[in-house]
């Protein structure tokens, strides 16, 4: 076979199947799946027999004939049957009726059940939810107990504020207005730290200042380390010193007349412009052999730093010197801690028999009244007592004022260690010095042991 020739054509397979012959039992089989279905409402055996012989294919003569003698066997069968076949349809509509309500019922039961679920469900939530809304009221309850409680033991603002008698007790100053006012003179000039806050600085301060509690007992109150606490009351201490300075000045002349306490002016007239006097603060022993020879005091028989304080009439510190080693003379004090300079010609000073400056202050066209000497005689002059009598009642104002700030700071009042006397880096300074200078200044605050607030110029906060 050539199939490559222009002339070939194929000869097999040109479209034409076989035709099989129809199986009778495929036939029967359908008919069986008919008879099976369900009849709709008013139709009857033969309009099911037309319906089903016009549905039938077309076949062959053979597929024709054997179709008809089936279709007359099926006809006589089916005139037999169908009263059979009604009654089985009626029973069966009978049990799909039964079942149909069995279902509507378990639907509607199912239905009522579903809905029940959620409100059970949201009753059963609800109820949880005012259990936990109950348990979170008490526990915010509590916490906000808790904070306020840790706000009044925490060493803040807080723990000051509307109590006076606190703030007398821990700072020494008369009240927490003045404390503010205070903290907001020095707050911008105070080093940021993370620990500390400003107030807690100036707070810590104060209360060293004013308790001398031991260092590692404020460490455990702030809850910082020891090298934390020593550097913020050093750094505070020179703030204070440098900011509030110029509350320690000396008044102006029309100032101080103006102002004159009557006691003052009935002795001297207008003319009193300073009260001088010294104090003694003790410190530890020093290694060093001069310095232990110039901080040993006769007079107090220990080492001692001396400092010359001189008060205005009214009661105001308004002078202190730098330290002196305990065994510096007042006279020596006084010339050199530059108080001379400070007097103008005709100014009067009171001090103590110690105070030998009356030459020195001479000098400066300036008086001053000491309490008179017996200079090796029996007893005074009834004029020199009356002088005598005079000074000392006007003159113990400056001891009352030294008294003051050893009591109200009773770190002047304990034995100070080496490290306070050394001087600051960069600076002629100790940092006793400038504790003093602060004690002085935070005195000047509170009202004055000499002349008593009347009842209308007393703090009201």
């Amino acid at each position: 076979m050539d199939e490559s020739n222009p002339d070939w054509a194929p000869t097999l397979h040109l479209g034409h199947s076989e035709v099989r012959a129809t199986e009778s039992d495929r036939y029967s089989r359908r008919l069986q799946r008919q008879q099976m279905t369900v009849p709709v409402a008013g139709d009857d055996g033969e309009s099911q027999m037309q319906r089903e012989t016009t549905a039938e294919p077309v076949g062959s003569a053979h597929e024709k004939e054997g179709g008809d003698q089936a279709e007359a066997e099926v006809a006589a069968d089916a005139a037999g049957g169908d009263q059979a076949e009604v009654g089985a349809v009626e029973d069966e509509c009978g049990e799909w009726a039964d079942v149909e309500a069995a279902e509507d019922e378990d639907e509607e039961g199912g239905n009522q059940a579903e809905v029940d679920m959620p409100v059970k469900r949201q009753r059963r939530e609800c109820q949880f939810c005012e259990r936990n809304s109950a348990e979170v009221n008490r526990l915010l309850q509590e916490n906000r107990e808790l904070r306020c409680e840790l706000n009044k033991r925490k060493m803040d603002e807080d723990f000051l504020k509307g109590d006076t008698n606190k703030v007398r007790y821990y700072t020494g100053i008369p009240c927490f207005a003045i404390l503010l006012s205070l903290f907001t003179t020095v707050k911008a000039f105070l080093p940021v730290t993370k620990k500390l806050s400003s107030f807690q600085m100036l707070l810590l301060t104060l209360i060293r200042l004013r308790l001398d509690l031991p260092v590692q007992h404020l460490a455990h109150l702030f809850h910082v380390s020891r090298n934390t606490l020593s550097t913020a009351f050093t750094d505070t201490i020179d703030v204070l010193n440098a900011r509030l300075n110029p509350l320690v000045c000396w008044p102006e002349r029309h100032c101080l007349q103006a102002t004159m306490p009557h006691q003052f002016l009935e002795a001297f007239g207008k003319r009193v412009a300073i009260i001088v006097d010294c104090f003694e603060i003790r410190t530890e022993r020093p290694s060093n052999l001069k310095a232990r020879a110039q901080a040993f005091s006769h007079y107090k028989g220990t080492h001692t730093m001396k400092y010359l304080i001189g008060i205005t009439p009214q009661g105001a510190i308004s002078f202190i010197s730098k330290g002196w080693g305990g065994r510096a003379s007042d006279k020596h004090i006084t010339e050199n801690c530059g108080l001379l300079n400070k007097l103008l010609p005709g100014d009067l000073v009171l001090a103590d028999r110690g105070f030998d400056i009356k030459d020195s202050v001479g000098m400066m066209c300036a008086e001053v009244k000491v309490p008179a000497f017996t200079k090796g005689r029996c007893q005074l002059d009834a004029k020199d007592v009356e002088n005598t009598r005079a000074i000392a009642h006007l003159r113990i104002h400056v001891e009352r004022v030294i008294g003051s700030l050893r009591n109200k700071y009773t770190m002047l009042h304990k034995r100070i260690p080496i490290s306070l006397l050394l001087p600051c880096e960069g600076e002629e300074m100790t940092l006793l010095d400038k504790i003093v200078n602060v004690c002085c200044i935070l005195l000047n605050m509170c009202p004055s042991v000499v002349a008593k607030p009347d009842e209308n110029e007393r703090c009201a906060c």
